[in-house]
């Protein structure tokens, strides 16, 4: 897909937001199982809280700096997946939350068409690893068989960044079950297991046009929300996590057409973004770590830690699990299969005013309040 020119405007939208009253939510508690996230032998999930009714959506867009400069991207123009840019992780370990996939490395489940990537989920009994790719135990003659199959794309040691803009035009899958994700892990485990070292959700959403069970929703009402979090704390089960929803204005759904989703990363702070709308931001005076140093003495991050190392990106669509399982409708419809996360691009710049700080490209909107986050506990 050819890169468009970058919009460098800003345009009040004068929208009205959805019929559900147009808020988001903001959960700063213990994290529950949802995308699978690596705990150095296992991948263990969380998500946000999507009970928690915060303020409205803020529906203005910003103005992107014209100081990111672009440093990686796929356009997906090519007729196969570049795999000097990705890697597939193949197992049917269901995330370390119940979720219900295989990922495979197959045409069936991974590839482009027209300029898009299609991550394609398929309702079909598939046998495979049972283990996390990068679990010590991996072995392909130690197999599980799952109902679902789906894919799971990363850049680790491919692409791998501390700070940037990401962006990620995608459309959505649709229906009870569906849990696609954009998000970001830690290339090294610098404080520990998951999610002692970080992740950061760029875009999570579940169950989109299902029937909403949002508080405050109307009789069929469907889901729309998007979810962008951080993951951090101490290694699981002692992780925590905080982040935002988000309703697109005037009523649209994720699911409906393709639309950009990125953060902006720098020293100390992390902004979530959806076609330029600015609606959430977190700062390291709402995360911490701490983890087991070599004396195995639990001990803080020092400074803007755990997200003060390189990441990379992960794009996957997984089905059913802990979260998508167990909101909305409940379970999974097998009659929405297959279903299909498609991408148009992936993007990553850096600040050109600040590479090591990433700080001096900011996009704000003044009125979206800072999250709060989670203070580390007394060691």
């Amino acid at each position: 897909m050819t890169i468009f020119s970058r919009r460098f405007f800003v345009v009040c939208v004068a929208l009205s937001l959805s019929a559900c009253g147009g808020s988001n939510s903001e959960s700063e508690s213990p994290a529950e199982p949802a995308t699978s996230v690596s705990s150095s032998a296992a991948d263990i999930d969380t998500s946000t809280d999507p009970d928690i009714i915060d303020s409205q959506d803020p529906v203005e867009t910003v103005l992107i700096s014209d100081q990111w400069q672009l440093v990686w991207q796929d356009e997906f123009d090519d007729k196969n997946i570049d795999l000097a840019k990705w890697t597939f992780e193949v197992n049917c370990f269901g995330g370390g939350n119940n979720e219900q996939q295989c990922y495979t490395d197959r045409t069936e489940n991974a590839f482009i068409e027209q300029g898009i990537l299609k991550l394609v989920a398929l309702k079909e009994n598939f046998t495979g690893p049972s283990a996390q790719d990068d679990d010590p135990t991996y072995n392909t003659n130690n197999t599980r068989t799952l109902p679902y199959t789906s894919a799971r794309l990363r850049s680790k040691n491919k692409g791998d960044w501390t700070f940037g803009r990401f962006e990620i035009r995608a459309k959505l899958p649709q229906g009870q079950g569906t849990w696609p994700a954009i998000w970001m892990l830690p290339t090294e485990w610098a404080y520990g297991g998951w999610a002692g070292s970080g992740e950061i959700d760029i875009m999570e959403a579940v169950n989109l046009k299902a029937k909403s069970d949002e508080s405050g929703s109307s009789a069929g009402q469907e889901e729309s929300r998007i979810h962008g979090t951080l993951h951090y704390g101490r290694a699981w089960p002692e992780n925590v996590y905080s982040g935002k929803e988000f309703h697109l204005p005037a009523g649209l759904n994720p699911a409906d057409d393709f639309h950009e989703y990125a953060v902006e990363w720098q020293e100390g702070e992390i902004r979530w973004y959806v076609d330029d709308i600015h609606f959430a931001t977190q700062r390291d005076t709402g995360w911490y770590s701490q983890y087991m140093n070599s004396d195995g003495v639990l001990i803080n991050g020092e400074g803007t830690a755990p997200f003060d190392q390189d990441f990379h990106l992960l794009l996957n669509f997984a089905v059913g699990g802990a979260w998508a399982a167990n909101v909305n409708e409940k379970g999974i419809d097998e009659s929405v299969f297959p279903q299909s996360l498609d991408i148009d691009y992936v993007r990553v710049y850096e600040c050109s005013v600040s590479p090591k700080t990433g700080a001096g490209c900011e996009a704000i909107n003044q009125d979206v309040p800072l999250s709060k986050g989670l203070q580390a506990p007394t060691l």
